[in-house]
């Protein structure tokens, strides 16, 4: 039997498929009866997917693509509450396969503490514990992403190979635009990095590339730093650039469950406190959690309608540029959705489904595959000034 090989991700097909079962893409097959097909590949088609285990957010996946792990937090009424244990903590993958061939998977934050700026310091030597938090000098983010992210994540790879590591000062502006959107200033120090690795692992060669941004609150906060929005982007060595538009699609396309982020924030405060009895903690969680959820549902309407008029496209070239997004308008919400720049036009549905394709002429709505459902197309939102 003849095998192809989808276009799009490079594995085999067999003949006269019109889907991929690896990646899900579509595409169509050109060639006689007595000649060799050959693949233009149409599209590729996302569904949206909650967090597993407490449905903190949702985000883009491929259809067929698996979900492992999650939001993940202390039992603060069987521990002792300390800086570790106040936030939870996410550890979570998009994988294609079991095997994790390719992968997205987000790096929980710890704290740490750089003693060096405390009096006791000569009492807790690098790597103890203190507070709940790691004893440990500050360093930048590829640096971290080095020295302490990539041996957690693989502890059993080989032939590693740090091909790359640099700044990336776009993650700072980021970090400092969403300070300003909230109201706030970003007081903390914040370094950016990038990381890139070659390793084997169970037998396979990969490419990884990871990010995340340092935040260090001084000495004023005794030393304290931590990992902010720490990623792993990794597939087959010489594949990643194809894949690489499907990772940062995963990557960018999250949105918070506003409910939860408010009964998450009431819960870190209550924490700070040392927590109340268990029901009166319970009550003052709720109605604070409530309070906070409409504080953020107002800031997010202002923020919406801020970027709406100001069109502050300068502000947010270097982000959109490094995580490869692009800003659309979606004629079924009124919008602007964020999705992938990878590719020339984007359809979605009514239950937010997305697909991307380079084929001007392809129209989902004439599909047989998937006219089941209708199909919108969203044009680039117009850039300022009109």
């Amino acid at each position: 039997m003849q095998i192809l090989r989808c276009p799009a991700c490079g594995a085999p097909v067999p003949p006269d498929s019109t889907q991929c079962p690896y990646c899900h893409g579509y595409f169509t097959l050109e060639g006689s009866p007595n000649t060799a097909h050959s693949t233009e590949f149409q599209g590729f088609t996302f569904e949206r997917r909650s967090e597993p285990n407490e449905q903190a957010f949702t985000l883009a996946v491929p259809k067929g693509w698996l979900l492992e792990g999650g939001v993940v937090r202390a039992n603060a009424t069987q521990q002792v509450v300390n800086a570790q244990i106040i936030a939870a903590k996410v550890d979570f993958s998009v994988k294609r396969d079991a095997a994790g061939s390719v992968m997205i998977r987000w790096v929980p934050e710890v704290k740490y503490c750089d003693i060096r700026f405390m009096p006791a310091a000569v009492f807790f030597p690098q790597g103890s514990n203190y507070n709940g938090m790691v004893v440990w000098p500050v360093m930048s983010g590829a640096e971290f992403l080095v020295r302490m992210v990539f041996p957690w994540a693989h502890p059993q790879a080989q032939q590693v190979e740090v091909v790359r590591q640099q700044a990336q000062p776009a993650m700072v502006d980021h970090f400092k635009r969403e300070a300003a959107k909230l109201g706030g200033q970003a007081i903390f120090q914040y370094d950016g990095g990038e990381a890139v690795f070659h390793y084997a692992e169970n037998g396979m060669s990969f490419e990884e590339r990871s990010y995340t941004c340092v935040e260090f609150m001084g000495p004023m906060a005794g030393g304290m730093w931590s990992n902010k929005n720490t990623v792993l982007l990794r597939a087959p060595q010489g594949e990643f650039e194809r894949w690489e538009p499907v990772l940062k699609h995963i990557w960018t396309s999250g949105e918070l469950n506003l409910r939860w982020l408010a009964y998450e924030q009431a819960s870190q405060e209550m924490l700070t406190r040392a927590f109340m009895n268990a029901q009166q903690a319970e009550q003052a969680r709720a109605r604070r959690a409530l309070e906070i959820q409409r504080d953020l549902q107002r800031i997010s309407e202002e923020i919406v309608e801020h970027q709406r008029k100001t069109h502050a496209e300068i502000r947010n070239d270097g982000y959109l540029l490094l995580t490869g997004q692009e800003e659309y308008v979606n004629p079924i919400t009124n919008r602007i959705d964020t999705g992938s720049n990878e590719w020339k036009h984007r359809w979605v549905t009514a239950n937010n489904e997305e697909l991307y394709t380079d084929d001007e002429t392809f129209n989902p709505n004439n599909d047989t595959r998937l006219n089941q459902i209708e199909w919108e197309y969203t044009p680039v939102r117009p850039r300022f000034p009109l």
